[in-house]
């Protein structure tokens, strides 16, 4: 098939997607439902027959075992996998770990859904010494990471490109089949980057869990 094939994958359900909870960096397994939900995209990416030549993923559990998963499934297991906090879900501030429901009823369905949605604002920082921090984690520890306090989807952007352009560019240019299996709003922000789609639009595009997304790139790796 003519073009460059890249593969988008939000990692299956996790316990606080189905708990409702602001997860960000917090490491949180799969469900139940989450694991077959990563089987069921491991067999819609066979049965397209556009199989991945590498893998990019992030650093938290839900998309490495997602990620797994589907290699395990589409009998790719042997392929290179390439990880990175870049690729990590938005650092929600100090909303992670809380309730969505009790962020709502508590600060109001306006403000909830800028937080949420919007492209520029950040959530309030999460506060120094908090049991949702990952700042003492020695995965990023190890790397010299600056875990952020909080972030906003333009700060997504900000850390995530030069990922994009420094590794995943490259793989797209020598010919590869290129799956990412990140998280909700890193495949929000590329997928902005990618269509070109306005700031102000952002709030539109929604991505499911465990839901394989095919994008065909033309020369200048524009969706064609």
């Amino acid at each position: 098939m003519p073009g460059t094939h890249l593969i988008l994958l939000r990692h299956g359900e996790s316990t606080w997607n189905a708990d409702d909870r602001f997860a960000g960096w917090v490491d949180i397994p799969l469900t139940d439902g989450g694991r077959e939900e990563a089987i069921r995209a491991g067999h819609a990416i066979t049965e397209a027959a556009v199989l991945p030549d590498v893998v990019h993923t992030s650093l938290l559990r839900r998309a490495i075992s997602t990620a797994n998963t589907v290699l395990d499934t589409t009998d790719r297991h042997w392929i290179p996998v390439r990880r990175t906090w870049r690729l990590n879900e938005r650092h929600y501030g100090a909303l992670q770990g809380c309730s969505r429901g009790d962020i709502r009823d508590k600060f109001g369905a306006d403000q909830f859904k800028r937080w949420r949605r919007s492209f520029d604002e950040a959530p309030p920082p999460l506060e120094p010494g908090s049991p949702w921090g990952q700042d003492r984690e020695i995965r990023y520890q190890s790397s010299c990471v600056d875990v952020p306090k909080t972030e906003s989807l333009h700060d997504v952007t900000t850390r995530l490109l030069p990922h994009w352009t420094g590794s995943v560019v490259p793989d797209l240019r020598s010919g590869k089949t290129v799956l990412v299996v990140a998280h909700g709003n890193v495949l929000r922000t590329l997928l902005i980057h990618l269509h070109g789609i306005p700031r102000s639009e952002a709030d539109q595009i929604q991505i499911s869990t465990g839901e394989p997304l095919w994008l065909t790139l033309d020369e200048s790796l524009r969706p064609m």
